[in-house]
């Protein structure tokens, strides 16, 4: 299809988002004390949830224009995350992984296979290259170490080279003989037939027309067919494909270069808007950062009677100086949270009272608690997604853009964050130096002293808490020495390509029928199939998904032998371009130095690669 059926379909999609951004406003705002009506929203907004994410997906996958792809992108890691969320609900609400949504597709007019969770293509596409060079280098690592055996290419011998040629001659030499013999069958019936015969007839000539014909189109049909079933089989590689299959390649093939170029030329334009932005606003930016940072040291000066420590870089730098309050609003801040957890804990141990003793004089059960929905990190997204595209894209002509190319508006904007965050990072090193400087002369501090007590800090800027791996040996071995290790130790495997799609199944109806005793049936193949993605493909897929959505720590695939635990496991690698590592007890026995301290090395080399 042409770019514009998916710029309409990217169009249709957000009229869609936003009718659903405010019926969640309207409908999951307020406390619901019905537990199925609560269910059946969960499982409606969830399967819209899907039906929007196929739409982004497929509008994403096809669209050129390097900057709508990026406003998509944004709406869709949203639109997964918010699944998320509401996947979380439904099952905190049913106590199960597995819902029955019979009656709600029924209620839509949806077949099951709409809630099949798609996986959006540029998990890979857009690292296919590295990901390819990642697995030609794994596997001459795995064959120098000899973990990977090479396949032997037999060359052909002589005695098999005469006999494929003789089989050759002879079945030209046959068909020859065959075509030969056939000719002269015609000219003796065609000499045998009578003279009144031979005359022309249009009636018979229409009826050899018409059987010559028919037979000729149905034989390419037949072998058209045999073709597409071959090449769906894999049994046919992809340089042998017939020309009206090849036809339909082309413009993929085409649109795939076109992405391409596009991708290059923005590039190279953000390079150029870059370096432009440094020249004539780089030193105002500068000189803006440098006097606020300076305004709020002296504030804070004022306030605590001493400078501040500067926030180190791996807090955010001077970034924390605009996010953190000020040491009086803070303080205020934490006396007004600690009044309040004291009243709530009193109430509750006063209301706690009053239930149990109305539970002993009347022995009545509390009332259910309502469900309210709970707070969303992606909504926001969405929102800033939907206004996004109404702002700049939704009125715009695009018609005359032929080409499809960039912005330089948009990119402008984009490069501005950049290039101040580039700055800011300059402007820190030259403050950190000032603000020593302004300590050693005002206050008396050198800062290169340290006491053996704990230092109180005037600003809480830098995050405490924090647990530091030991580094021990790894800090001047680079990722491809650690990549290297693990693969040659066998805790690095390679990767089966299987896909997910290739786990197949169909639901299970059994699971729908009411039961006497009151047991979660067992989940069939396509609930599988559901749970692998959401737990363990879209996570790894999208960093804005794994960063901001529910935590999930672990996934645990239990079955017998042979249901393919393995094959999911190589599956959610496949679809993300995920490295695997087997770390299981009994592979990581002699693997590293021996004590607490070696496994600890172990399992930061694991991360640090």
């Amino acid at each position: 299809f042409p770019c514009s059926t998916y710029i309409k379909i990217w169009a249709d999609t957000q009229k869609e988002l936003d009718i659903m951004l405010q019926r969640e406003q309207e409908e999951f705002s307020q406390p619901q004390e019905d537990r199925e009506q609560v269910r059946k929203m969960l499982i409606t907004s969830y399967i819209q949830y899907l039906d929007i994410i196929r739409k982004l997906e497929a509008a994403h996958d096809h669209l050129i224009h390097q900057q709508k792809r990026a406003a998509v992108r944004k709406v869709l890691d949203g639109a997964m995350g918010r699944l998320l969320e509401i996947k979380k609900e439904m099952v905190s609400l049913e106590k199960s992984e597995c819902h029955n949504m019979e009656d709600v597709l029924r209620d839509l007019k949806r077949v099951p296979e709409d809630i099949e969770i798609p996986i959006p293509k540029y998990f890979l596409k857009e690292n296919l290259r590295t990901l390819q060079e990642r697995e030609k280098y794994l596997d001459e690592i795995l064959l120098n170490a000899g973990l990977l055996e090479q396949e032997p290419s037999t060359a052909m011998t002589l005695e098999e080279g005469i006999q494929l040629i003789q089989v050759a001659e002879r079945a030209r030499q046959g068909r020859s003989r065959a075509a030969f013999m056939k000719k002269i069958y015609l000219e003796e019936k065609r000499q045998a037939q009578p003279q009144d015969q031979t005359d022309k007839n249009p009636d018979a000539a229409a009826t050899c027309i018409q059987k010559v014909w028919r037979g000729y189109a149905q034989r390419k049909k037949t072998e058209r067919l045999r073709e597409e079933e071959m090449i769906f089989l894999g049994m046919v590689s992809g340089a042998s494909l017939p020309p009206d299959i090849e036809a339909r390649r082309i413009p993929q093939i085409g649109a795939g270069k076109a992405k391409i170029m596009q991708a290059e030329a923005q590039e190279r334009k953000e390079l150029c808007f870059k370096e432009q932005l440094k020249e004539t606003e780089g030193p105002h930016i500068k000189e803006t950062f440098q006097d606020e940072i300076s305004q709020c040291f002296i504030e804070n000066r004022h306030i605590t009677g001493r400078f501040p420590d500067y926030p180190p870089e791996h807090t955010g730098g001077s970034k924390a100086i605009f996010i953190e309050k000020h040491p009086e609003e803070l303080a205020a801040e934490l006396a007004a949270k600690k009044e309040q957890k004291k009243k709530d804990k009193k109430f509750k141990q006063k209301k706690d009272k009053e239930e149990s003793k109305k539970a002993q004089k009347g022995g009545k059960q509390p009332a259910v608690q309502a469900w309210k929905m709970g707070a969303s990190n992606y909504l926001p997204i969405l929102e800033e997604g939907s206004s996004h595209y109404k702002v700049f894209w939704e009125n715009r002509d695009t018609k005359s853009d032929f080409l499809q190319d960039h912005d330089p508006e948009l990119i402008k904007g984009g490069q501005r964050e950049e290039v101040e965050e580039e700055i800011r990072v300059q402007v820190d090193k030259v403050m950190h130096e000032k603000l020593l400087k302004l300590k050693k002369a005002v206050d008396g501090e050198t800062g290169g002293k340290k006491s053996g007590k704990e230092k109180v800090r005037a600003a809480s800027w830098e995050s405490g808490g924090a647990v530091t791996i030991p580094s021990i040996s790894l800090a001047c071995r680079t990722i491809d020495d650690l990549y290297q290790q693990l693969a040659e130790d066998g805790l690095l495997i390679k990767v089966r390509n299987v896909n997910l799609s290739d786990f197949i199944g169909y639901s299970d109806c059994l699971k729908k029928i009411p039961r006497e005793v009151p047991v979660q049936p067992t989940p069939s193949i396509p609930d599988v199939r559901q749970l692998v993605t959401l737990y363990g493909i879209l996570p790894l897929g999208s960093q804005t998904v794994r960063e901001k959505g529910p935590l999930v720590k672990s996934l645990l695939l239990a079955g017998p032998a042979g249901v393919g635990k393995k094959m999911l496991l190589h599956a959610i690698c496949t679809e993300t371009g995920a490295n695997l590592f087997n770390i299981t007890p009994s592979n990581i026995i002699g693997k590293h130095p021996p004590g607490k301290k070696g496994l600890v090395l172990l399992l930061h080399m694991v991360l640090k690669v």
